[in-house]
């Protein structure tokens, strides 16, 4: 879609392309009500078009949004928009809103990293393996299981995508069926998808395990130049052991876990993702694998010449050689290599059916068909000269016995299979009457329950699904409704806005009304109430209605308080504050006897201006002092004088 609208179902933006398929575009969005990153996946016009496919594909996609599974990516919406082309027409466009994830699929990691290790390579799978045991549960076939269809998240968790599209292209089958054609991508077709036959779980299978060989290899099992090609391979070609191609060492156990995965009859193969995904663990852990799955590689290397392994305990020098064993004809088919990146990215549409090829047994085998001749020479030695008769009676021999004995080794799929009973639909029934419909038809019966919009005892899903052939007593699980089930209510004190409302998407519940309220202990924004509290069960989609925090709190008045009291008080209020002391006779000292502001409601972390009480300076009465008195001297008493001495006139001398 050259120029999307901005803006879907009036929610929805679209923002930056980010990826393409042969199907639809994927663009990142953003949720204006939820205020949340989406991936948005808008159906490609041409096939938008299509009346007949936009009622299965919105039908799908809504079941497709039932699935709950952390490796699986959530559909969170679906609809449809009216676009209008430059010729003028308009018409609707299909879109899935769904989880949005950071990180890269598998086919960018292998174009950017290239094969991983055994370890990875099964953590990996196991992963899908965990989305497709749930998805098959709940009676829903991928369907094109392949490395652009599987996101690695930047925390290392794995999700499986297109879901929604698999499963409405599946629907499709019949029409697409009368047309000739067949949807998928080349490199991860099953054998029944390839010629057009009626899928089931086990088609995800086989695509997983191809998916599993490109991990280990850093190639798919079978290449070719063109799309039908490949889906000739798949059908009459046997795959190589993913030990011959790949650049790290491969257990001889994990060599047969993908051999099983690729077996071209689906009662060969696994039999459901449990099964799968034990074997891989129990490889990568270094254990012993199922005996279906090594039987199967023991029967391969026989039929190869290569020395068969012992199981679970062979040296690396055994593995080495296995693995160097190039003479041997293990391979029935030329390597095509340059196959174009286009056919390992996007789903092909290939004519169907791909017809099985003639004279060429499924099932492993060697090219070597010489084994038999020496036998032929010694008969015609011993005959000596005899004549063209005993020629002729030792070549008819011979052949019976060859041919008896290539029949039984190969066990092939021309021999008789037993009789298949297509599976009835019994979703919408009630469980009783399912049960009875299957087990008349000779099947057997297993129940699963979960809730449900649907009425109680309603079977909401089958698996196998309506259509599928399986042999007398298979079993078929049955989810049955429990009714509209509840769900428990997060707790969201302390949670932001945000937070809050991510958590009550995860558990299906909405964003209710917010009232803000003052006085709180947490900051602006946050979340201090709710209603229904934590804990509480409450139907699917229920609001839940909270209060958060204003960031405002009502100043309290401290006037009177000793400033240790009002400190504290404003503390706990979450308030700051000055202090500052003032002398007064008429407070306690060291009481509060003016703050500002005195009382309202201010923003937390306010200062609030506290005066504290102080006792005044003691002062001394003012006192005159008289200055010291000096004493008088008294004047000085007249010493009475002494008459001078007569003097003594006329004496001389």
């Amino acid at each position: 879609m050259s120029a999307p609208m901005q803006i879907l179902g009036g929610r929805y933006e679209v923002g930056e392309l980010i990826g393409r398929g042969g199907m639809a575009e994927v663009h990142k969005g953003h949720d204006t009500r939820l205020g949340r990153p989406v991936a948005i996946k808008l159906l490609r016009s041409e096939l938008a078009r299509d009346a007949t496919f936009l009622t299965r594909f919105k039908r799908e996609a809504q079941s497709a949004a039932g699935l709950n599974h952390a490796s699986i990516v959530a559909v969170y919406d679906s609809g449809d928009e009216i676009i209008t082309e430059s010729g003028g027409a308009q018409h609707d466009v299909p879109y899935i809103v769904m989880e949005y994830v950071s990180g890269k699929t598998l086919r960018q990691v292998l174009t950017e990293d290239g094969p991983m290790s055994g370890k990875e390579a099964a953590r990996v799978t196991e992963g899908v393996l965990d989305a497709l045991s749930y998805s098959h549960r709940m009676g829903i076939v991928h369907r094109d299981i392949k490395p652009a269809n599987v996101m690695i998240a930047d925390d290392g968790s794995v999700k499986v995508m297109d879901f929604g599209i698999a499963r409405a292209v599946a629907d499709t089958s019949a029409t697409m069926t009368q047309t000739q054609a067949v949807m998928g991508t080349a490199q991860y077709l099953s054998p029944e998808q390839a010629q057009g036959q009626t899928v089931d779980a086990r088609s995800d299978l086989y695509s997983t395990g191809c998916m599993l060989f490109e991990l280990l290899t850093g190639r798919a099992p079978f290449t070719g130049e063109s799309p039908v090609a490949i889906a000739y391979q798949h059908v009459g070609e046997k795959p190589p052991l993913a030990s011959d191609f790949a650049p790290s060492e491969i257990s001889p156990e994990l060599d047969a876990v993908v051999l099983h995965a690729l077996a071209k009859r689906r009662d060969d193969r696994y039999q459901d993702a449990t099964s799968f995904r034990a074997d891989l663990q129990s490889a990568r852990m270094g254990r012993s694998v199922s005996a279906a799955a090594w039987t199967g590689l023991e029967a391969y290397r026989r039929a190869s010449g290569s020395p068969v392994t012992e199981r679970n305990g062979a040296t690396a020098a055994a593995a080495a050689a296995a693995k160097d064993d190039s003479s041997a004809p293990t391979e029935v088919y030329s390597t095509v290599t340059g196959a174009p990146r286009r056919s390992e990215q996007q789903t092909q549409v290939v004519p169907a059916t791909v017809p099985a090829p003639q004279a060429r047994p499924v099932a492993y085998r060697t090219t070597n068909t010489t084994s038999f001749a020496p036998v032929g020479r010694e008969e015609e030695r011993r005959r000596g000269g005899l004549g063209w008769l005993w020629g002729v009676l030792a070549a008819l021999i011979l052949a019976g016995i060859g041919w008896f004995a290539l029949a039984n080794f190969l066990d092939t799929e021309e021999e008789p299979s037993p009789q298949l009973i297509s599976v009835p639909g019994v979703v919408g029934e009630t469980y009783d009457e399912a049960e009875a419909i299957l087990r008349d038809e000779g099947l057997e019966v297993e129940r699963v329950e979960a809730a449900s919009d649907e009425p109680e005892e309603t079977v909401t899903a089958q698996n196998p699904i309506e259509g599928v052939e399986v042999e007398e007593g298979h079993v078929v699980i049955l989810t049955v409704s429990t009714g509209p089930g509840q769900v428990e209510v997060p707790d969201l004190s302390g949670m932001t806005e945000t937070q809050a409302r991510t958590a009550l998407v995860q558990r299906n519940l909405t964003y209710g009304e917010v009232t803000e309220v003052d006085d709180s202990d947490e900051d602006k924004g946050v979340i201090v109430g709710q209603n229904p509290t934590a804990r509480t069960m409450v139907d699917p989609e229920s609001p839940v209605n909270v209060q958060i925090s204003s960031g405002m709190v009502t100043v309290p008045n401290v006037i009177g308080y000793t400033q240790a009291q009002a400190q504290s008080t404003l503390s706990d209020h979450g308030l700051l504050y000055n202090v500052s002391y003032r002398e007064s006779t008429e407070v306690e000292e060291g009481s509060v006897f003016s703050q500002e502001p005195r009382s309202g409601l201010v923003e937390r972390g306010t200062r609030i201006q506290l005066i504290v009480a102080q006792a005044p300076t003691p002062t001394q009465e003012p006192t005159t002092e008289e200055p010291p008195v000096e004493p008088t001297e008294e004047p000085p008493s007249v010493e009475p004088t002494d008459e001078p001495p007569p003097t003594d006139a006329g004496q001389g001398g």
